[in-house]
């Protein structure tokens, strides 16, 4: 089977290694993800792939943010895109963006957006390919 991703996989780092973990063990479970590699300070999530791994930074330094970059999560549909910003709220984020259609990014698009406990932006999106876009795209 040939792996359907374009990106190997993505790192953010964390300052509270614990509490990074259990957040996300609760926030991509609502989308269908799960712990996949455990390591000393490091761990990694996919579906079928280690796609996106939370760690303490490797040089030792404090983790932090940076600015432009976010993480964005696929979604099956409106539902799990509501479920992952409910859990991830209640788990501690900070809303950075209610769930709803971005037309800006074009008709088929609907998603919301986190920080998480280090304050990475975190997004989770549904792809509505049966949405119209507009003549000309």
């Amino acid at each position: 089977m040939d792996n359907p991703s374009i990106v190997s996989h993505l790192s953010v780092g964390t300052n509270d290694f614990d509490a990074a973990t259990t957040f996300y063990d609760t926030v991509l479970a609502t989308i269908g993800v799960k712990k996949l590699l455990n390591f000393p300070g490091a761990v990694a999530y996919g579906k079928l792939y280690p796609e996106f791994w939370v760690q303490t930074p490797i040089d030792g330094q404090p983790a932090s943010c940076a600015n432009g970059f976010h993480v964005v999560f696929i979604a099956a549909n409106r539902e799990e895109v509501q479920a992952f910003w409910e859990a991830a709220l209640a788990a501690g984020a900070t809303g950075d963006g209610e769930p709803g259609e971005r037309p800006h990014y074009g008709p088929q698009y609907y998603g919301c957006f986190v920080r998480d406990l280090d304050g990475h932006k975190i997004e989770c999106t549904w792809w509505n390919a049966a949405a119209t876009p507009p003549p000309g795209q």
